[in-house]
Formats: structure tokens, C-alpha cells, sequence
């Protein structure tokens, strides 16, 4: 692993403080070394606006592949039994599972990106869009997201983006709020718009790409008569031809709004964030200042987050700007296992850079561990020899274990991944471990929707656990005690709640003037308060050491923060998903836990766990007071393997076989969990082991 000390690229420490000395009750501002005296604006001179982007890479990049993307062939139903529990019986449900047959990746390059953009920016004008309307866009990660995107942008109209997982209120509320003129969406999510349609009087352009059914189309119509049903195609059809010289009245100038982006929203209805091309160009000029020595044309990237969240969002922004070659993905079909007759999206597409969120990298490590477990004692401990050798990086040793043992692992992912970054939340370092020996060099980055995914990202020269890395170049930092818990900038290190300032920082939310006067969160001196306890370590890195809002004082006075347990207890290879609850009343916190089926069963025979049959359903299993026992101590083996103090260890564990979903409202559109929909739904439980009236 490479010291900081010794790269030539960022100084060391690679942050560093300026401005005015310090204040009490706060550190002195912090930034990144590289751009201690003046913040990035924007990646070169030129690119002031998003359709600079599209015309920078258009131009530099020209007829090189850009967006790959596959076509379903065809869809094929198998019918499996699945057993449950319910009213305490077991019963046996046969389901239908769907899997997808698609074709090999398929390319537009960059100048047709751009040619298919104006076409649709063409069309839009054609149909009445003006450049005060806003248009929603509710559909799944694809080429066509971004060309609806990019057209939008070209007219200087904003988008307002709604995850392809919310139910009806949320995509109403995403539709009513900004008074949204028209939408583009998906085929199969045209039966979501259908059941709104009627009550967004905004609403006069429904566009859609896909084969839908007539009567979802007659029931949209049927809502209004202004309402107009069309196709992506007949909208680019309508606009064929469309020359730049067309659209430069209504090019966008830095000022004006691009996007606003709704949060996935963990506490109460999703808040639009008013981002502008500024905010975004700031952005865009951070990420290439700080990484892109390591970020190359010729590299290739997986996409397959939701583009309506930020980190997908403006990742794909910058390699776009690179000129990266997309591969787009779907969650449901990016392995082998679900899908028939092809192979999943990341073999077919081979990617050398792949983002995900810790939910994605826990499934990947665990994957990878089932795979090893089910192979038997002797590959288990070649396995386990070959991680300790390259884990201890010796020379000559750890380039055959490389090459003859982890070379099997990495095929999984197409062969060629060299560099991954995990956003969205905390990821455990213990799967930042696991993987970026047995897989890729994982980097971890931090950001919110409101700073456009910026704050902190770890460049690979500072690589290391438990930190986010170092300020990026279009943000400023300073930490705020939080003195209730004993966080201050005059501790050793100095710690505090993160604030952010900076171009690429919003100036609020939209019509939202409540929150947008709320000195909590939006400061007098354009601070934004993120909520997250950070440190200032010595080489000038950040990590995040709590969350206020999940700051939880036990019945003995003491504060745990409940998502860093999480982040903890989430790499025990028994947990599929956890939510860690405690309140005043307690003396330790306690878990509700998705179990990790293939993992459990594993573990239950190993340890040969007394009156338990390791064959039975996961819920006789979850039903299970033994099985119930033997998660609880594995947890809190790794609770004190982390260094937990007593109190931060689980009193008691809860298991459920129910998947949470945001359709259950258990969690966000993102994968975030809704503690306090948890709470309410395990209130029986959760009394039961507090022992509450």
C-alpha cells in the first residue's frame, strides 16, 4: 500500500488550514492542499455549462464508443416453491422468477450522443417546452435517462428527478412540487404515472421509451385532454436536424438551474435540491483535478446506480468529460445467476471502474465468501493463505497469489477492474479490506446530494481504512463541536460536526424556504451543516465518527452512534441488512437483522449449533431461539474485533426473513434504512427485549 508521505502529487499533509485564525467552538478552515488558495470552478477554460460538457467530449472524443447498452432478447419464467411463515404455520407459496435473455453490448459514440441529444433537445421545442418548465424524469439507468437529460440541458430547461422505486405519493410529490410540465419514464413503470396522472394538473407531456400496453396509454389520456402521449423515438423523430445554431437561444447560462434532485428521503417527503450547471462544472473540475491521473479514456465503466442519485449522477458527468466507454447495467441482471443464456452485464462488459454503494459491496464480498465456503476445507485455507500473503504484501509472493488464486475471483467481474468507489454511506473497513485484497483497490468517498456528491474522496496514494480521504478542490471544510457529545475542535484529534462551503455547494432547496432559513442547516456565512461528526487526522485525510441525528444517550449518560454500528455489524458475514436500535431507556443497543441465507446455513453446520436443522426455511430459522443465539455472539465478535466498548456491543438480535424494500417503505429508494419505519414495524419485538410497558 502506498504512503502518503511519499507521493509527489497532493504535499502532506494533503489538506491544510487558511483563512482567519481560530474561533471557538470551531477549527480553522480546512482545503485541499493542491487548491489552498483558490477553489476549482471548473475542469478548463470553456466549460462553463453541461452542454459544454457534451460538446467538449463530442468534439475530443468523437466516434469512440461512449454509451454501450444491451437489448432484452427475450424474458424466461421459472416457477419455484418458497416456503414462509404466516400466523405461525409454515406454508408453502410456488412464485414466478423472471430472467433475462439479452443481446451483446451495443454502442453510440460520442458524436451520436451528442446528434441523438439535439434531437431530443429539437423535439422538446417542437412540442412547447419552454425554458421555465421542468421536466421529471422517473425511469431506470440507460443511455435514454441521459439523452433526456442532455436534451433538457441544451434548452436550458431543469429536470427533476425521481428514483425508479418510489410508489405513487413519491413520484406525485417529485411531479407537484415543481409544477412539472411532462415526464420520461419507462414502459413497464407507465402503470406508476397512469394512477397519478389525474392529480398533477402540471402535467400536459408523458414521453416513454419501451413497448407499452395500449390501455396504460388510453388511461393516461383519459386523466386530461391536454395530455400528450409519445414515444422517445417520435420525440427524437420530431427533431431530426436539429443544428446547435438551433438551440443557441436557448443555451443556459452558469446561474441556471440543471437539475433538482429529490432525496431519497429518510425523513419525511423527498427535498429537491436546486443544483445549477455551476454547481455541477464545479464538480465536475474537482474530481478531474484530484483523480484524473488515474481516470483514462481507454478505461471502461460499469453504470447501474440510479442516475437519480447524485453519486451515479455526477460520476457519470466527469467520465463522460474523460471520455470513458459506458457499459449500462441493470441491479437485476449484473451477474450471471439472473439471467439465461447470456452472461450477466459485468462479464459481458469487462469494466476496469465500477462505483457502488456499501450495500453492493457488502453483496459482492459475501458472494465471494459463499463461493469459497461451499468449495470446502482446502479451498478455504488456500484462500486464506493466499490473503494473508498479499494482504502482507510480500514481494514476488503476492503477484503469484495475484495471477494464480485471486485471478479466479476477479473473473467474476470481467477480469479488468483496476480501481472501484464506494459513496452513499459508510462502508465497514473490513469489506474495504476484503476487497481491495481479493479484488480491486476500493476508495471510499463522501458527499451529499446538496454538495453534489463532494466533500472528501480517498485518492489511492493516501489509500487506508476508516477515512473518506481528502477535501476535494471545489470545498472548503470546518468542524463545529458538538459539545452534548463530546466532540471538539480541541480535542487531539480535533473533531466536530462537518460543514461544507464551496461552488459546488447548493444554495437550497426547492421552495422549501423554511429549511433554506434554517441556520441548522444553511448558515448566514454559506455554510451547510451535513449532521456528520468528522476528525482531522494528520495527514490531512477526514473520517466520519458519527451522525448527530443517530446519536443515541443510553440510560447510562453515554452516546453510541447507531449508523456506525451499523457499518460495523453489516460485515459480519451472517447479516444481509441491519438496523441497529436503541434509546434512553437502554444500557446497550439491539438489532433487527436480515439474515444472510447462504452464509447462516454455512456457519450453522460448521459450528454444528445444537437443535438446529441447518436445512430448515430461513424463517423456522429466524423462529429460532439457538439459531437467534448464534447470530447475536458472531455479531459481537466482531463488534469487539472493531474495538466496541461494552456498551456499543448488542444486548440482543431480532431476525427477520423479510427482504426490506422501499415499496415496504422499510427502506429509501437508495437502499437507506427508515429507522424509524423499522422501529414501528419490530415495536413488539423491540419492547419485548427492552422489556417496556
Amino acid at each position: 500500500m502506498t504512503t502518503a508521505t511519499k507521493n509527489n502529487i497532493y504535499g502532506f499533509p494533503g489538506s491544510v488550514e487558511v483563512g482567519p485564525e481560530k474561533v471557538d467552538g470551531a477549527t480553522r478552515i480546512r482545503r485541499l492542499r493542491m487548491t489552498k488558495d483558490n477553489l476549482t470552478t471548473q475542469p478548463m477554460e470553456g466549460i462553463e455549462i453541461v452542454p459544454d460538457v457534451l460538446d467538449y467530449a463530442a468534439r475530443t472524443h468523437g466516434n469512440k464508443d461512449s454509451y454501450g447498452y444491451r437489448e432484452i432478447v427475450g424474458i424466461h419464467e421459472e416457477k419455484k416453491d418458497v416456503k414462509k411463515v404466516v400466523g405461525g404455520k409454515e406454508v408453502t407459496e410456488t412464485k414466478t422468477w423472471k430472467y433475462f435473455e439479452l443481446s451483446d453490448y451495443k454502442y453510440l459514440s460520442f458524436v451520436q450522443v451528442k446528434e441523438a441529444a439535439q434531437e431530443v433537445a429539437g423535439g422538446l421545442l417542437k412540442l412547447g417546452v419552454k425554458k421555465e418548465d421542468i421536466i421529471n424524469v422517473y425511469a431506470s439507468t440507460s443511455p435514454n435517462w441521459q439523452l433526456m437529460s442532455w436534451g433538457c440541458n441544451l434548452i436550458g430547461t431543469a429536470i427533476a428527478t425521481a428514483y425508479d422505486t418510489l410508489g405513487e405519493s413519491g413520484l406525485q410529490h417529485s411531479l407537484n412540487e415543481p409544477e412539472c410540465v411532462g415526464i420520461f419514464t419507462n414502459a413497464d413503470l407507465l402503470p406508476v404515472v397512469a394512477n397519478v396522472a389525474a392529480n398533477v394538473p402540471s402535467l400536459r407531456l408523458v414521453m416513454y421509451d419501451g413497448e407499452p400496453k395500449q390501455e396504460l396509454v388510453d388511461k393516461i389520456k383519459a386523466a386530461r385532454d391536454t395530455i400528450q402521449v409519445i414515444s422517445l423515438d417520435e420525440v427524437r423523430k420530431l427533431g431530426k436536424g436539429t443544428s446547435p445554431e438551433d438551440l443557441k437561444d436557448r443555451r443556459p447560462s452558469p446561474t441556471d438551474v440543471s437539475c433538482i434532485m429529490y432525496t431519497s428521503g429518510t425523513t419525511g417527503p423527498p427535498k429537491g435540491v436546486v443544483i445549477t450547471h455551476s454547481n455541477l462544472i464545479a464538480s465536475v473540475g474537482a474530481v478531474y483535478q484530484l483523480l484524473g491521473h488515474h481516470l483514462r479514456a481507454e478505461d471502461t465503466f460499469i453504470a447501474y446506480l440510479p442516475l437519480s442519485h447524485i453519486l451515479e449522477f455526477v460520476v457519470e458527468l466527469c467520465l463522460f468529460f474523460v471520455g470513458m466507454t459506458f457499459g449500462y447495467g441493470r441491479v437485476k441482471t449484473l451477474t450471471d445467476a439472473s439471467v439465461r443464456n447470456c452472461v450477466g452485464d459485468i462479464r459481458a462488459f469487462k469494466p476496469s471502474i465500477m462505483i457502488g454503494v456499501p450495500a453492493v459491496w457488502e453483496m459482492i464480498r459475501k458472494g465471494i465468501m459463499a463461493k469459497i465456503n461451499a468449495g470446502g476445507t482446502l479451498k478455504k485455507s488456500v484462500f486464506s493463505g493466499a490473503y494473508t500473503v498479499k494482504k502482507a504484501g510480500v514481494p514476488g509472493l503476492s503477484q503469484l497469489v495475484d495471477s494464480a488464486i485471486f485471478s479466479q475471483i476477479k473473473s467474476a467481474t470481467g477480469g479488468k477492474l483496476r480501481l472501484a468507489l464506494s459513496g452513499g454511506a459508510a462502508l465497514s473497513a473490513e469489506t474495504q479490506e476484503f476487497l481491495s485484497v481479493a479484488l480491486v483497490t476500493v476508495l471510499q468517498g463522501y458527499g451529499m446530494t446538496e454538495s453534489c456528491g463532494m466533500c472528501a474522496i480517498m485518492p489511492p496514494e493516501f489509500m487506508q481504512y476508516n477515512t473518506v480521504g481528502l477535501p476535494l478542490p471545489s470545498i472548503e471544510i470546518k468542524l463545529l463541536d458538538v459539545p452534548e457529545a463530546g466532540y471538539r475542535s480541541t480535542n487531539d484529534p480535533p473533531q466536530g460536526e462537518v460543514c461544507i462551503r464551496g461552488p459546488s455547494v447548493t444554495k437550497g432547496y426547492f421552495k422549501r424556504d423554511d429549511l433554506n432559513n434554517d441556520e441548522n442547516i444553511f448558515t448566514k456565512d454559506g455554510w451547510l451543516r451535513t449532521g456528520d461528526v468528522g476528525q482531522w487526522n494528520a495527514d490531512g485525510t477526514l473520517s466520519l465518527v458519527d451522525r448527530i441525528k443517530n446519536l443515541v444517550k443510553l440510560s447510562g449518560g453515554e452516546y453510541i452512534a447507531l449508523e456506525r454500528l451499523e457499518s460495523i455489524y453489516k460485515s459480519c458475514n451472517l447479516v444481509s441488512n441491519i438496523c441497529v436500535h436503541a434509546n434512553s431507556n437502554a444500557k446497550q443497543p439491539m438489532a433487527i437483522i436480515i439474515p444472510h441465507d447462504a452464509h447462516l446455513r454455512q456457519a450453522l453446520e460448521a459450528k454444528s449449533v445444537a437443535g438446529v436443522d441447518a436445512k430448515a426455511s430461513l424463517p423456522e430459522l429466524c423462529h429460532s431461539g439457538a439459531v437467534v443465539d448464534f447470530v447475536l455472539k458472531e455479531c459481537n465478535a466482531v463488534g469487539k474485533k472493531n474495538g466496541f466498548k461494552p456498551m456499543e456491543l448488542l444486548q440482543a438480535v431480532v431476525l427477520t426473513p423479510e427482504e426490506w424494500t422501499p415499496e415496504s417503505g422499510l427502506v429509501t429508494a437508495a437502499q437507506k434504512v427508515q429507522r424509524k419505519k423499522v422501529a414501528e414495524a419490530f415495536d413488539k419485538e423491540i419492547k419485548a427485549v427492552y422489556k417496556f410497558d
